[in-house]
């Protein structure tokens, strides 16, 4: 469904505050409307919030990668500057998913009916497939480090360099998670997790670091292959839910919660037919009605409208149900 968006500037205030408070979910920064304008101004507004958060964590990757590189410069160790290329490797990471929400924003044409959405879905293939490797690599690095254990230098440095590199992928894992679990966007949350794997590994320097410090280089290693470890859950779990996207596939619960609300509605006999599906962060669904045989246009009618309205109370993400009616037969 397309929607101009020009009308909808003036619901969000651009000054930063404003823009802070919205990323932050703060409560203030929505407006009541009918359900169909509250269905476009609020796939307008995820839009913008996802487009904001993902430049947000490529800034505070950028800003951790710049920190890193002044540590580097610092201490001149080999190991920092390997890091601090794979956390910009990383970051990178985010252009694809920036991209697609930017993509996003064009209406829907004759080709392409459902909009451009779908390339969400796509840009989080690749997300799963750069977390794979990322458990992969420090699997590999961990194992060659049991085998051949190496004595870190400038620790001081590293433990600085692994805070900084923990600090600022966990701010942005937390922010890309919540968002894109807000807005429904499974591969901004894979992107999270990738920060998150990253996040880890950097705490993983630092407890090599403590290791190194009281006579325990072992830690190393060990500490690494347990996060690689968790890491292969993180993966498992991302390839699942972008699975799940590509599939068409939605939680069972929504479905079955959708179909609660819209049965207790009065003047319906039964749903024949519920069918949803994600197209990016957004959703769509069509339903068949089952009505009994003496009623009336404007009671039907009115029984859609309602219906589509109990169903945007369970699914905020929704953009479109259609709705179509059928009497049933005595």
């Amino acid at each position: 469904m397309a929607h101009s968006q020009d009308h909808h500037h003036h619901h969000h205030s651009s000054n930063p505050l404003s823009k802070l408070a919205a990323a932050l979910h703060l409560p203030g920064f929505t407006h009541e409307h009918s359900h169909h304008e509250l269905a476009a101004d609020r796939a307008f507004f995820d839009n913008r919030l996802a487009v904001r958060t993902v430049w947000l964590a490529l800034f505070a990757l950028g800003a951790t990668t710049a920190l890193q590189i002044v540590i580097y410069l610092a201490s001149g160790s080999v190991a920092l500057l390997a890091d601090t290329v794979h956390n910009l490797g990383d970051a990178l990471n985010s252009l694809p998913l920036l991209f697609a929400f930017y993509i996003a924003r064009r209406a829907a044409n004759k080709r392409y009916t459902y909009g451009y959405g779908r390339l969400e879905d796509i840009a989080g293939v690749f997300i799963v497939i750069s977390i794979g490797f990322s458990a992969a690599y420090i699997l590999y690095e961990s194992l060659q480090r049991l085998l051949n254990p190496l004595p870190l230098a400038n620790l001081e440095w590293i433990a600085l360099a692994a805070l900084v590199g923990f600090v600022g992928n966990e701010l942005v894992a937390l922010m890309q998670i919540r968002v894109g679990r807000r807005i429904g966007s499974d591969a901004m949350i894979a992107d999270g997790q990738h920060a998150r794997i990253d996040g880890l590994t950097s705490l993983a320097v630092l407890v090599a670091v403590f290791g190194n410090g009281i006579g325990l280089p072992i830690l190393d290693p060990v500490i690494g292959l347990v996060i690689a470890l968790a890491i292969v859950g993180i993966t498992w779990n991302a390839i699942k839910a972008v699975w799940y996207r590509m599939m068409d596939a939605v939680d069972p619960h929504i479905a079955q919660h959708v179909e609660a609300h819209i049965l207790a509605l009065d003047g319906l006999r039964a749903i024949e037919t519920l069918r949803l599906r994600w197209v990016g962060h957004r959703m769509y669904g069509v339903v068949i009605l089952r009505l009994p045989p003496d009623t009336s246009l404007a009671a039907a009618q009115a029984l859609a409208r309602a219906a589509q309205a109990e169903a945007r109370q369970v699914i905020p993400q929704l953009e479109e149900l259609a709705v179509e009616l059928r009497m049933a037969e005595d």
